[in-house]
């Protein structure tokens, strides 16, 4: 869990700098897909995720299993955002 864990806060992070650098925040995500290499571990990715995401407006969202992630990623997160 704690690798997961250590992962799953890792994107986010990521993914949040890209959109700060871009003049957005959390808050200007409209949809995101979660990338997991095991489906069992959604309920614990969500319980971090739903943190992250906590301004009381959650982005729709797509979890996937998928049989491998570069570099032996557990977790990959993309997101389209609305920047106007």
């Amino acid at each position: 869990m704690a690798i997961l864990k250590k992962e799953t806060s890792q994107v986010l992070k990521n993914l949040f700098a890209v959109l700060n650098e871009a003049g957005a925040n959390s808050s200007n995500v409209v949809k995101t897909t979660i990338y997991l290499t095991n489906l069992s571990d959604f309920n614990k990715v969500n319980k971090i995720y739903a943190e992250q995401f906590n301004d009381g407006t959650s982005p729709a969202r797509a979890c996937v299993e998928v049989s491998a992630l570069p570099k032996g990623a557990k977790i990959e997160i993309d997101c389209i955002a609305w920047i106007a």
